[in-house]
């Protein structure tokens, strides 16, 4: 019989706000500069928390998000404080 395997997904794991502002503050402290890791983060985060919901929450579309939040994506700052606000976590600095 062959294994089944699935895809591993961040935002599966991402279950109570405590786990999700950890994994936002590891990403903040590993990310190589260029945002790609909080991005990232903000879009698993997203996810695990709806996507619809942080879009009507933001006023920024559903597929706006996705695309800002993407690997691809080069979001301007007013998105991600826009995200982080809806999201209701906060940044810290040290």
């Amino acid at each position: 019989m062959a294994e089944k395997f699935t895809r591993w997904d961040a935002a599966d794991q991402l279950v109570t706000a405590a786990d999700q502002a950890a994994y936002l503050d590891a990403c903040l402290e590993e990310d190589p500069g260029d945002g790609s890791l909080v991005r990232a983060a903000l879009g698993d985060i997203a996810r695990a928390r709806g996507m619809s919901q942080l879009a009507r929450d933001t006023g920024i579309s559903r597929e706006g998000l996705y695309r800002a939040l993407s690997a691809e994506g080069n979001p301007e700052f007013t998105t991600i404080m826009r995200v982080i606000r809806a999201l209701g976590l906060t940044l810290h600095a040290a």
